[in-house]
């Protein structure tokens, strides 16, 4: 089986074909940010627009980069959320045009369990169950896989995403949009540091996350500091090791009390190197940890094709409606 996916959530057109044999033949993305960057953050009209003027060209980009056949295509699946409106409405809307044109089905997929499977891409030996923490711009929870429709949320943010937060702080500091990179990048440029952030609820007990008060003692600092080169990537290095400081134990304590060997780190802010090194780094040496391949960390529509065929196995529901704010189905 052929599937086109397609994913337009936020700031990025996504368009991938996957075979259901062979693996992922090829995708082709989009990227906003230089469009929204100026503005330091996404900016919803922008966003829709560029969407509608992107896709059809992308899809053409990426049947004649990989010489593929549109009529060759069985199923196509496409984000329905989260994410914004009008991006989701787009997608939606194209989905089902070219479904409808060539006669196959289409099937709805949920921007975040996508993200979750996104390691099996290219880890094909990693299967369920295991502990997923999906951290980025719009989300940061922490989950246990059973299979592929059983899932249990153990914790999540409570206030502000690990993104957000990298993103008001990397704006604050004067730094570059999206604020995850540019606050690692500035981060390297030195390896101590005078400032010691908090590291919110790392002792808490439960699996919960809140970002909200780290970004405001952070603020406070940076409005009583002059900022240098020196400065910002002093305030750079310790900001970003309390949340990775969070992130990582509170994971790795999941693991350990679930008694689960695999974990799995998905969603923008997995792109982190540091993250990715200190995970493998502190695990256990029983424990497996499990990262999509960098170009699949980011929104991406391979991610989306890949999650279709596995829904493809089941009676999914197929029409326009999108829900920006969706739920995961957990128990």
């Amino acid at each position: 089986m052929i599937i086109l996916g397609i994913e337009t959530s936020c700031d990025e057109t996504g368009l991938a074909l996957y075979d259901s044999e062979k693996g992922i033949i090829g995708h082709v993305l989009n990227s906003q940010f230089k469009l929204h960057s100026k503005y330091g953050g996404v900016v919803p009209e922008l966003a829709s627009r560029d969407h509608t003027i992107k896709i059809i060209p992308l899809l053409d980009e990426l049947l004649s980069k990989f010489n593929f056949d549109i009529k060759d295509i069985h199923l196509v699946a496409f984000t329905n959320g989260p994410g914004l409106m009008g991006p989701l409405l787009t997608g939606s809307a194209f989905a089902k045009t070219i479904a409808w044109t060539l006669g196959v089905r289409s099937i709805e997929i949920n921007h975040l369990e996508a993200h979750i499977f996104s390691a099996m891409m290219t880890e094909p030996k990693l299967k369920p169950p295991f502990i997923s923490l999906l951290v980025s711009g719009g989300h940061t929870f922490l989950s246990v896989i059973e299979e592929y429709d059983e899932y249990k949320i153990i914790g999540k943010t409570l206030d502000d995403s690990a993104g957000e937060v990298f993103d008001k702080i990397a704006r604050q500091l004067g730094l570059g949009y999206p604020g995850g990179p540019e606050i690692s990048k500035s981060a390297t440029e030195t390896n101590t540091t005078p400032f010691t952030f908090p590291r919110p609820m790392i002792n808490s007990g439960d699996y919960n996350f809140s970002f909200s008060g780290l970004k405001t003692h952070v603020k406070n600092i940076i409005d009583k500091t002059k900022l240098t080169d020196k400065t910002v990537s002093q305030i750079s290095h310790d900001f970003e090791n309390a949340i990775l400081d969070v992130l990582i134990s509170k994971t790795l304590r999941a693991a350990k009390e679930f008694n689960i060997k695999n974990i799995v780190i998905v969603g923008g802010v997995s792109a982190n190197k540091k993250l990715r090194s200190r995970f493998q780094n502190e695990k256990e040496s029983a424990s497996n940890v499990f990262f999509p391949d960098m170009q699949f960390s980011t929104d991406n529509g391979a991610m989306i094709a890949y999650l279709g065929w596995i829904k493809s196995k089941s009676n999914k529901t197929e029409n326009l409606n999108i829900n920006p704010q969706p739920s995961l189905n957990i128990n």
